[in-house]
Formats: structure tokens, C-alpha cells, sequence
């Protein structure tokens, strides 16, 4: 009767090492998947900022990219310069014109 014990409790224990618990084999693989995805998003999150800092060197030292932001982002214009605006008209139903076929 003992010798059939020992057997079986070894075979339970090897059983719960690889199955059971909170390091299973299932855990260790989902947790493996796990970092990859946190990797490969750490990588794409390191990536924006080398690019946002950059484009903040850019605004803090280079004269073209100022005058582009300040020319695009708020209108503005040199000297002697005219700034054209042109405006998008709603067009309702009843004035639209239809092409006569």
C-alpha cells in the first residue's frame, strides 16, 4: 500500500509544478506574451518621444521651422505681405444649382 502512495504523490506534485499554480507553464507563456506586447509598445511609445523632442529642438533653435508654424498654425505674414483668407460657403439645398441634362 505505501509503495503505491509514494508513486502517486510524486506523480500529483509533478503534476501541480508544471500545471498548477501561480508559475504554471500557462502562466509562464502568457506572461512571455505579455512582455512582448509591452515591449514592442514600449518601442513605438520611445520612438514618439525621440520624434517629439525633435520637433521641440526644432521649435526652440531652427528659424524656418518657427516662421513655418507661425505663418500655418496663426496667419501671420511679413512685412509688405497681403494674407489671403478664403472662406468655405455653405451651399443649402434650394440655391444649389443642378445641371440640366
Amino acid at each position: 500500500m505505501s509503495r503505491a502512495i509514494v508513486p502517486v504523490l510524486l506523480l500529483a506534485a509533478l503534476y501541480f509544478a508544471v500545471f498548477g499554480g501561480e508559475y504554471s507553464v500557462f502562466e509562464v507563456r502568457n506572461t512571455r506574451a505579455q512582455v512582448e506586447v509591452e515591449s514592442a509598445r514600449l518601442a513605438e511609445v520611445s520612438a514618439r518621444i525621440d520624434s517629439l523632442g525633435a520637433w521641440a529642438d526644432s521649435l526652440a533653435n531652427d528659424p524656418v521651422t518657427i516662421e513655418r508654424v507661425a505663418r500655418e498654425d496663426f496667419g501671420m505674414v511679413r512685412d509688405g505681405e497681403t494674407l489671403y483668407r478664403f472662406a468655405d460657403v455653405e451651399v443649402s439645398d434650394s440655391e444649389a444649382v443642378v445641371p440640366e441634362r
